[in-house]
């Protein structure tokens, strides 16, 4: 299949790269022209995702993956064109659709004769499919295509192993035209035996927000449990996640009691789902509800870190750990972002360590923040050290060099890292999530 994807941001990227690593024949199209000259001529890829840069050196290599500022380059030729454009949150928290339907019009003035697919690819709300067939049936009314919806559903770190390995590729589709142009992208996934659900548009659409909904709900849950472990002497909260998750109708994914949640997707996505139901007259309380006590978990953590060091004033605070999760430089919405500030308003100094998203840490931070170039440098005579995202780095510390580097043993495991039974053990003053 020939196929362009507009937008080489995170979804766009890895999208692209992955349908050419199965064998179709992708040109990627972005208006950013210094982001296409480092891909064509340096290999670099503007995110960090593990395993990402090597498989976009190989495929272009290969002929199979090609970079390019002009959608004239492919989209007459294509049969499938995804957009895969930004859609940020706007003002009143609802989906900002100006760049999804200035790529649809972009897209109409290069159709050429045949029958083309427009897939929505972007994360985006109910009824844009429809809004995408109208720009493009303005902009070009002799135009042969179908706009489907195909929501990702990739999770920062683990996207390649995603795409890959789904455990679902959700499709809407109006006609069987399209539907046989979509069955025949996916055909190297569903040919191993990955599932390919096929509904109307409208439900792919809604399919996206209400899974990251409950995705984020059910962090939220386990996140509360913890809190209230927390008051009850004997109980904690990894004994009571592996309890209920061992239920089949519950699972273990996603009840991880850590410091709240973040990142491009639910923040944004739980945002958008609160305002379509409020366009159409409904309301998703349980939703506001998680949105809502997420921000107070995390603004919760900042009291813990002075629940373990006492007054914060003139401490200094090592946090190890500023991406919203390991294996991404992504700080949207990071807890980092709530309780960093939160710290320095109590009076507290923070040196900082991140393997990957200082840059973006550095944009999104106060400047009295001290960013280190390693942990090392981070845990040096500060008065408490903090683990705040869960990079094996961060993990694999060992507690006695963390306590040889400390002016006082304090440690707050806002992930739940460390053995307790050491770090009792080291003298550490030890506080973690739940217990």
């Amino acid at each position: 299949m020939n196929i362009t994807m507009i937008g080489t941001g995170y979804v766009g990227l890895v999208s692209g790269t992955i349908f050419a690593e199965l064998g179709h024949n992708v040109t990627c199209v972005d208006t950013d022209q210094s982001k296409i000259d480092k891909l064509n001529n340096q290999g670099l890829i503007p995110i960090y995702e593990p395993g990402l840069q090597e498989m976009v050196a190989e495929n272009t290599k290969a002929g199979r993956l090609h970079f390019t500022t002009n959608l004239s380059d492919s989209v007459p030729t294509s049969d499938a064109v995804f957009i895969a454009v930004g859609t940020p949150e706007g003002e009143d928290g609802s989906a900002d659709l100006q760049y999804v339907l200035s790529a649809a019009e972009s897209i109409a003035k290069n159709l050429g004769d045949k029958f083309t697919v427009i897939v929505d690819k972007s994360t985006v709300p109910v009824g844009t499919a429809r809004k995408v067939t109208d720009v493009v049936k303005q902009t070009n009314p002799s135009a042969r295509f179908e706009v489907t919806s195909n929501p990702e559903f990739l999770r920062e770190g683990h996207a390649i192993e995603d795409f890959i390995k789904p455990d679902r590729v959700v499709v809407g589709a109006r006609s069987e035209q399209a539907k046989q142009v979509m069955e025949a992208v996916y055909k190297p996934l569903t040919e191993k035996g990955y599932p390919l659900l096929i509904t109307d548009v409208e439900s792919a659409e809604m399919i996206k927000y209400a899974a990251n909904a409950f995705l984020a709900t059910k962090i939220t849950f386990i996140n509360e449990i913890a809190a209230l472990c927390e008051k009850i002497d004997g109980a904690n909260v990894e004994d009571v996640a592996k309890g209920i998750g061992m239920d089949s109708r519950i699972g273990s994914k996603f009840l991880q009691a850590g410091p709240g949640w973040g990142g491009s997707c639910f923040p944004k996505d739980t945002k958008a789902l609160t305002k379509i139901a409020a366009e159409y007259g409904e309301q998703v309380a349980i939703v506001e509800a998680a949105l809502n006590r997420n921000e107070d978990i995390k603004r919760r953590m900042a009291d813990k870190i002075e629940q373990t060091c006492g007054s914060l004033t003139g401490k200094t605070i090592s946090i190890l750990g500023l991406a919203f999760k390991a294996d991404t430089d992504d700080m949207r919405d990071a807890p980092a972002l709530t309780i960093i500030p939160e710290l320095l308003s109590r009076g507290a100094k923070v040196k900082a360590y991140d393997p990957e998203a200082t840059e973006q840490a550095k944009r999104a931070l106060p400047q009295e923040v001290h960013f280190c170039a390693s942990a090392d440098e981070a845990l040096e005579q500060a008065h408490c050290a903090v683990a705040l995202t869960e990079w094996q780095e961060i993990r694999n510390l060992e507690l006695s060099h963390i306590k040889e580097k400390l002016a006082e043993t304090n440690l707050v495991d806002l992930r739940n890292l460390y053995s307790p039974e050491q770090a009792q053990k080291l003298g550490f003053n030890y506080n973690r999530i739940g217990f």
